[in-house]
């Protein structure tokens, strides 16, 4: 089986395919045009987010078997068009899951214990006990919002702290952890008080978070998103973060992300955004760890194996 590779990836691929007999051609350097020119002769493709798997690229791709996100997004697939030509899509939420549930708690309790505001005042010399006095994480109830891998690996870890557990998916889990309620959305929106968000991006959830959506919620107050920024409408959290209706967020990813392409009413909302204390940010890293690089190769060419 001859596979292409377009993004760069940790140095065991090579060795992990060869080892189950497929031939690899890593070209991390690659263009789309390229891409498209010589896709025809390739039965797999390992990809990150550098070109979309569209109705045009699947087309030139007459003998591809099988497309390989390393990740565990997959809304740069047409799955339609996936569908229509036969090709298998394998992903790896399996091996950034705990990366993203680590990174999910290091969010939240730095930004209830203002640890990001914290460091930065002791630095410049201000030594100020009250002015960051915390919250705990135990009583609250948590809430999250989609309970596949991710939210299955947070719910593992914010068992030991004391916290009540809610989860809601729209594919509801036969059994959940013993320490997790899985619950109708009415129990979920009435009760949870910490949201944080693990559902896909697609057609249905993109921007489906907004005001509306977070007014349900009589006790929100704070957010927690490590899944895609398209999910929540960033104007409409900074808004509600503006007037008080919620006491902070934490967001490992936004809305848009090409910072420097942002237009006039993005960077308005994104100046607003940074110029709040109580939101901690980070670059859409809650899945990239040293470890998950590694972690999702293994779980890629183990699934490869099972269709060579």
């Amino acid at each position: 089986m001859k596979i292409l590779i377009i993004d760069k990836m940790h140095d065991s691929i090579l060795p992990l395919l060869e080892a189950i007999g497929c031939r690899a051609d890593y070209k991390p350097e690659i263009d789309r045009n390229l891409i498209l020119s010589i896709i025809s002769s390739y039965d797999g493709i390992i990809v990150r987010s550098k070109t979309p798997m569209d109705a045009e690229f699947l087309e030139r791709a007459q003998h591809l078997k099988f497309v390989a996100r390393a990740g565990a997004g997959i809304d740069n697939v047409d799955m339609e068009a996936m569908s229509k030509y036969g090709i298998q899509l394998l992903n790896a939420p399996e091996g950034n899951r705990d990366a993203v549930a680590e990174h999910t708690l290091a969010m939240l309790l730095s930004l209830m214990n203002k640890l990001h505001l914290a460091n930065q005042q002791v630095r410049n010399r201000v030594w100020d006990r009250e002015g960051n006095r915390g919250y705990e994480l135990m009583g609250k109830t948590v809430g999250l919002l989609g309970f596949g891998y991710m939210g299955q690996a947070v719910a593992k870890r914010l068992s030991s702290f004391g916290c009540r557990i809610l989860a809601f998916d729209i594919f509801p889990q036969k059994h959940a952890y013993e320490d997790v309620e899985i619950v109708d959305f009415d129990v979920f929106k009435r009760d949870t008080e910490i949201l944080s968000i693990h559902i896909p991006l697609n057609t249905e959830n993109k921007l489906l978070i907004n005001t509306d959506y977070l007014s349900q919620f009589p006790k929100l107050q704070y957010v927690v998103n490590t899944s895609r920024g398209e999910v929540l409408k960033l104007s409409d959290m900074v808004a509600m973060l503006k007037d008080g209706r919620l006491k902070g967020a934490a967001l490992d990813v936004l809305e848009n992300e090409k910072l420097a392409q942002l237009n006039n009413d993005e960077d308005k909302v994104f100046g607003e955004l940074i110029s709040l204390d109580n939101v901690i940010l980070s670059p859409h890293v809650a899945g990239w760890t040293f470890e998950s690089y590694e972690k999702i190769n293994q779980v890629l060419v183990e699934k490869i194996k099972n269709i060579v």
